[in-house]
């Protein structure tokens, strides 16, 4: 069976593949904002993010005519916007720690556990992980990515996708302790 994206603003994707403007600006409206929360979690810039969200929505915009309706435009902008960040984040030279050879220990998950954390302390923390920790942990926690899909995205191995989210939630596990973000009830 074959799954069906219904568009509810299949509207205004029309209109804009006939050049209306202001159907442009209501399709921005409705996504900039949590396209620029999820371009802001892979950059961790906002400038950055500022940019990869206009030329995302510049490229989309110009190239709607290649939007086939399989998705949602939602999706098929996210994944412009995913790809620009990812390379935003090449030109800076990102570097991932390639583990191909390393077995990796059981995963503990920390969705596992019940452990409450303050939201605004455990997004700082993941502001202040290394890039590649970052990008890992975003595509995987809150984009819903596999690891398959980062691999590809990102031009790693898979093995090497699962340690650095394994290594970015150690990580963020460790910043969050010494900061005592912990609730202990």
């Amino acid at each position: 069976m074959e799954a069906v994206y219904i568009d509810k603003n299949i509207d205004l994707v029309n209109a804009c593949r006939k050049g209306s403007r202001a159907a442009q600006f209501e399709l921005y409206k409705l996504y900039e904002r949590a396209m620029y929360s999820a371009a802001l979690r892979i950059v961790n810039h906002e400038a950055e993010a500022e940019d990869v969200v206009q030329e995302a929505f510049l490229d989309a915009f110009l190239r709607i005519g290649d939007f086939r309706g399989d998705t949602t435009f939602g999706l098929w902008l996210k994944q412009i916007i995913v790809n620009k960040s990812i390379n935003c984040l090449r030109k800076r030279r990102v570097e991932f720690t390639n583990l191909d050879g390393v077995e990796i220990a059981a995963e503990e998950s920390a969705d596992q556990e019940d452990l409450q954390w303050r939201v605004e302390e455990v997004k700082a923390a993941i502001k202040g992980l290394a890039d590649g920790y970052r990008v890992v942990l975003t595509l995987y926690l809150f984009e819903g990515y596999d690891h398959e899909e980062i691999s590809h995205i990102l031009k790693i191995s898979e093995v090497t996708s699962r340690s650095q989210l394994m290594r970015a939630k150690t990580k963020l596990r460790n910043i969050l302790e010494k900061k005592g973000a912990r609730d202990e009830y």
